[in-house]
């Protein structure tokens, strides 16, 4: 059985993601998929360390990153984790209008990340930074490209939502599923921070 649209008092709840159980529970499992995501990727950056500095005959990160582009795809994202805030706020307040307008900005800025993430990988191919050239491009690319796939799924997973609460409504059923994306989503914006840091200004000082 679905649950109420409405808190019991017929008040819509401050936090309408926890107001049921169901929706309790959704949040507490979704942090315990994170944890186990946040070891995979605690993974993917050891071994990128590891063999960081493993160029063999191909260009160095120092000669391939170029920063300024970096930082704006940076800000891009960090962007769009604070549009995914204002979203959430506006769910507290049941300003279903808002929060689709700020998921769909949410959405076309995770676009605009990965469509400069594809831009950046070509122009590294061009210049000899393929996946088989050695083990430091083996790395980059397993580590930055499984985040990006993320990003996408992200992506893909807020504009079903966006599409579901259009057609149903925000309830204490939809609701949560709103709140566990927007989780998602400050997870891959903390991740790339953590990437920016140690794969491109590392690569930039050595």
């Amino acid at each position: 059985m679905s649950a109420p649209a409405h808190h019991a008092d017929g008040q819509w709840p401050h936090e309408p993601e926890k107001a049921t159980l169901e929706g309790r529970n959704k949040v507490i499992g979704f942090w315990l998929f994170l944890g186990g995501e946040a070891v995979l990727f605690g993974t993917l950056f050891a071994t990128f360390l590891a063999l960081r500095n493993q160029i063999g005959d191909g260009p160095s990160a120092n000669e391939l990153f170029k920063l300024p582009m970096i930082g704006l795809v940076t800000a891009i994202l960090l962007v769009s984790s604070l549009t995914s805030v204002f979203a959430i706020q506006a769910m507290h307040r049941k300003e279903v209008k808002a929060m689709l307008n700020w998921l769909i900005v949410t959405v076309i800025l995770g676009f605009c990340f990965l469509g400069m993430e594809i831009y950046e990988f070509v122009e590294y191919v061009h210049e000899g930074h393929t996946f088989t050239t050695s083990a430091f491009s083996s790395a980059f690319y397993t580590l930055v490209g499984f985040h990006g796939a993320h990003v996408a799924f992200g992506v893909a997973w807020i504009s079903i939502l966006i599409a579901q609460v259009r057609k149903k409504g925000l309830n204490l059923v939809t609701a949560p599923k709103v709140y566990v994306s927007a989780i998602y989503w400050h997870f891959i914006d903390v991740v790339w921070v953590f990437i920016f840091t140690v794969v491109y200004l590392m690569g930039k000082v050595g």
